[in-house]
């Protein structure tokens, strides 16, 4: 039966129960790939690997969520966002429940990175583009709160895992985690479906391709997954900088234990560094959120400076040698990562337009999963030729500071915010991205480029 059209984004109501679904959600799937490290350990000394492989087995994982977010995306669209996330949650479970059979590395790749990941690929792409189709003007306050999921459970988890794995072996805490997993089917039951007036016509129409025409079979492609986003110019820029970014930025959530296991911690205190790294994480959230819906300055600029703070503080973390300072280190780390976190999702529907949110989130995590992939193997590939892992925070915070720079390459990143107010009050509602086509009237005085692919910059 065809949902009522609503004419805006709720702004409320039962969004907040998306919000709650993003929340559980988030403690399921990032809480759990950042507080895996506490198993890193026990893989390296069962299987007999080196950091670097062993460190696969997270990153497959995470790139296989992105990667493969583009399908999620897909299958929301056809077929609704409950039955998509219900089947992403049983596969993440059988995937988990694989694992804790696996006789060698490779069985934890296939299992954990490759059938837990595309479980979560179907849960993570539907969810957070209902949360960005359910709000407007606080959705940066609501991504942060679905996101201090993230802090609430890695401050749980480490230890939660450690005594797991102290009390069950580490096949048994995963084959508990298996169990966990089937709760993201109890998410999938609060995702309630909306239709946006953006959303009747169809959102590649807007954008005619002449290369789509050419074959049916191209056609289809197109307008299933919206390719036409590689040809925005903003999207992509984004979409790169993103990529280095998240090159730097899981590297914490893999090897921070280890690093402090390294350095003599023992095995509950080198966990308890995720911890209270979540505890600044989730205030930071929500502080990030509420500050970038009040619009003090432009998003993409809060951005840009969360951005640099996190890429210093990775590159401070070797400064620890010594308990105290590592806990420190882990709760400036947290603060502002956490920062960072909600506005990597609540600046693209301002960039590419709330009417192809769902297929840009998609593909958005899809290029990005190539920093997933690559950063937590490369950074266990130089502690292996090292011995330490001094030089994989050093360059996991350069990747952060080189996204940071790429900024500046977006479509008019420089446009000054004091212009912001009466430039954005002539842009009619929904007119944000290169997709919704506004009408060169309503961003008069700025470059058209800049307008329409900046998302936010007129």
């Amino acid at each position: 039966m065809a949902q009522p059209a609503f004419g805006e984004q709720p702004d409320g109501g039962w969004g907040w129960m998306i919000v709650l679904a993003g929340f559980l959600s988030n403690c399921l799937l990032v809480g759990v790939t950042r507080s895996f490290g506490v198993f890193f350990a026990h893989f390296t000394r069962h299987f007999q690997e080196s950091s670097s492989r062993v460190s696969w087995i997270s990153s497959i994982a995470m790139a296989t969520q992105q990667f493969a977010s583009p399908v999620g995306s897909v299958f929301g669209v056809h077929y609704g966002a409950q039955p998509v996330v219900m089947a992403g949650g049983i596969l993440a479970s059988l995937g988990m429940l694989a694992a804790s059979f696996g006789q060698e590395l490779l069985h934890m790749y296939l299992s954990i990175g490759l059938l837990t990941g595309f479980g979560w690929a179907l849960v993570f792409t539907p969810t957070v583009s209902m949360i960005a189709k359910y709000f407007k003007r606080r959705r940066s306050l609501a991504t942060g709160l679905a996101f201090t999921g993230v802090g609430v459970a890695s401050f749980f988890f480490s230890p939660l895992f450690q005594l797991l794995i102290d009390g069950y072996g580490w096949r048994g805490a995963l084959q508990i985690l298996s169990a966990m997993m089937l709760n993201l089917c109890v998410c999938a039951a609060l995702l309630r479906p909306i239709t946006l007036t953006e959303d009747l016509p169809a959102a590649p129409g807007a954008l005619p391709d002449n290369g789509a025409k050419r074959t049916a079979c191209w056609g289809k492609a197109t307008s299933a997954f919206d390719l036409t986003l590689f040809l925005h110019r903003g999207f992509m820029v984004y979409s790169f900088a993103m990529t280095l970014m998240t090159t730097g930025f899981f590297v914490p959530y893999i090897h921070l234990v280890p690093h402090g296991k390294n350095l003599g911690l023992s095995d509950y205190e080198a966990a308890f560094l995720m911890s209270v790294s979540a505890i600044t994480e989730t205030v930071a959230r929500l502080f990030s959120g509420w500050v970038a819906d009040i619009q003090l300055i432009r998003k993409i600029h809060m951005l840009f400076l969360w951005s640099v703070l996190t890429g210093v503080s990775l590159l401070l973390i070797p400064s620890g040698n010594s308990y105290s300072s590592l806990i420190g280190l882990s709760l400036l780390y947290g603060f502002c990562s956490g920062g960072l976190a909600p506005l990597f999702f609540s600046t693209l529907p301002e960039i590419v337009g709330i009417g192809r949110i769902l297929n840009a989130t998609g593909l958005f995590l899809m290029i990005m999963s190539i920093g997933g992939l690559l950063g937590p193997p490369l950074s266990g590939f130089l502690e292996d030729v090292t011995g330490s892992y001094t030089v994989s925070f050093m360059t996991a915070g350069s990747f952060i500071l080189a996204g940071s720079l790429t900024l500046f390459f977006l479509p008019g990143f420089l446009v000054c915010a004091a212009a912001l107010p009466e430039r954005r009050a002539a842009v009619p509602a929904g007119a944000v991205g290169d997709g919704d086509r506004p009408a060169p009237a309503a961003v008069a005085g700025c470059p058209r480029r800049g307008a329409t692919e900046a998302g936010t910059v007129c």
